[in-house]
């Protein structure tokens, strides 16, 4: 592992929040992120969860969905950096951009972000307008063959060209000025066609660096190379292990595997990403992961075994869904307070065996408490055992089950019947 730098800090535990692009897609609008920023200021807060974060094309007037329009004009300023649409986001009138809405959701006690794609507006090379701070224009640091394969807003930015470097700087700065927290950047991480962009990745690190404001850092889409963990971690704060992931199980039985492999990675302010919770109601303007408008596909043992995955590992967790339809099921997912403990402060998780597809996974947390989640990753119910030899205890632990609330008294073995798809998440002390 690399040496912690400075923007480690700005992630010093697993960042927690919500996310509009599984309800909205590319098309949320000010009202709906105002509502659901009300929701976890008053739901979620007390619990960890601070950062609402707008996605994908807010620049794009006529978004409607998680489909994009191709090659449609995008509000813009006359550096070449995309603003809110104002039909969409009324507070951003007169230039202000999203520094009205970052201050409600600050007046609130939480952290505002935003999503933006790598590189220049396409619009803004064609036109050769201006970079702030620099004599070069959009035309001379772009890479017009570095683009993106499903979005078409943008070209990729020559790092090697003069100007490269202080069009993210004008970025950052702009973002500064509006008061963003926390910016998801996409078509980076691993393009499906270009691979991982590293040298795109450095300069929106060294703008954040020079920008004067602390902002997560996170990319997108996944699977990032684990071959380059290192330089992810050198620069980043969360980098997406998988493309995008829904709520199907498939996805999640892939992700056991993810998990496996990017363990040894996972490091105070650097977090291999699960990416977000599909957990709630979906799909409002969003037909991605094979569905609309819905509440969540997962069976109620499939979410509680995301969770618990998401929560050993230390996986960010972003949740997906419009917050102010949740019912109680969904909002006990979030707000239970030993699971999130886990979450924050377990170390060294790791997988203890996989046998076929019985899985147990271990943490420990600071004052030496022993976590175990076992899982059942199969089609049939299955008994996961664990022995205390397998776990390095010489003597019976008490026990308790997370999700329950329950005490389980002592035991000297773990061996738990599971059903399909579920899990148990135990404290052993």
């Amino acid at each position: 592992m690399t040496t912690p730098s400075k923007h480690h800090q700005f992630a010093a535990v697993p960042p927690m929040g919500w996310n509009s692009w599984d309800c909205y897609g590319a098309s949320v609008r000010e009202d709906e992120v105002r509502g659901n920023a009300n929701y976890m200021a008053e739901h979620l807060k007390a619990f960890g969860w601070e950062y609402v974060v707008v996605d994908i094309q807010w620049y794009e007037p006529g978004a409607d969905s998680s489909q994009y329009r191709p090659f449609v004009p995008l509000e813009m300023d006359e550096y070449s950096r995309l603003m809110p649409a104002t039909n969409r986001f009324p507070s951003a009138a007169g230039g202000q951009g999203f520094k009205p809405l970052a201050d409600y959701v600050h007046a609130l006690g939480l952290k505002f972000g935003i999503h933006i794609m790598r590189g220049i507006p396409r619009q803004a090379v064609h036109a050769d307008t201006p970079i702030l701070g620099t004599i070069a224009t959009a035309r001379s640091i772009a890479h017009p063959n570095s683009i993106c394969p499903w979005n078409t807003d943008m070209y990729g930015v020559d790092a090697a060209k003069d100007g490269a470097q202080q069009y993210y700087n004008s970025l950052f700065e702009l973002y500064a000025s509006w008061g963003v927290d926390f910016v998801k950047v996409d078509d980076i991480a691993a393009s499906r066609i270009y691979g991982i962009h590293l040298d795109e990745i450095k300069l929106i690190h060294n703008a954040i660096e020079q920008c004067g404001r602390p902002m997560v850092l996170s990319l997108s889409p996944g699977p990032a190379p684990l071959e380059h963990a290192v330089a992810l971690t050198a620069h980043a704060n969360m980098w997406r292990m998988t493309d995008d992931y829904w709520d199907l199980w498939h996805l999640l039985h892939e992700m056991f595997e993810r998990c496996e492999k990017w363990a040894p990675h996972v490091a105070e302010g650097a977090w291999p990403d699960c990416d977000m919770l599909p957990l709630g109601r979906l799909g409002i303007r969003s037909v991605d992961g094979g569905g609309s408008d819905r509440w969540t596909r997962f069976t109620r043992d499939e979410q509680v075994t995301m969770m618990s995955l998401w929560a050993i590992f230390r996986s960010p967790l972003m949740f997906g869904g419009e917050m102010r339809d949740n019912d109680e099921w969904t909002l006990s997912l979030l707000t239970n307070e030993e699971v999130l403990a886990l979450h924050r402060g377990g170390r060294g998780a790791s997988q203890l065996f996989r046998e076929q597809e019985r899985i147990a996974w271990t943490s420990r947390d600071e004052e030496g408490a022993l976590y175990v989640a076992l899982f059942n990753a199969g089609e049939q119910p299955d008994t996961v055992t664990v022995t205390l030899c397998q776990l390095g205890l010489t003597a019976a632990p008490q026990v308790r089950s997370l999700w329950a609330r329950k005490e389980l008294g002592t035991l000297n073995e773990l061996s738990i019947s599971l059903p399909p798809h579920g899990s148990l998440l135990l404290k052993l002390t």
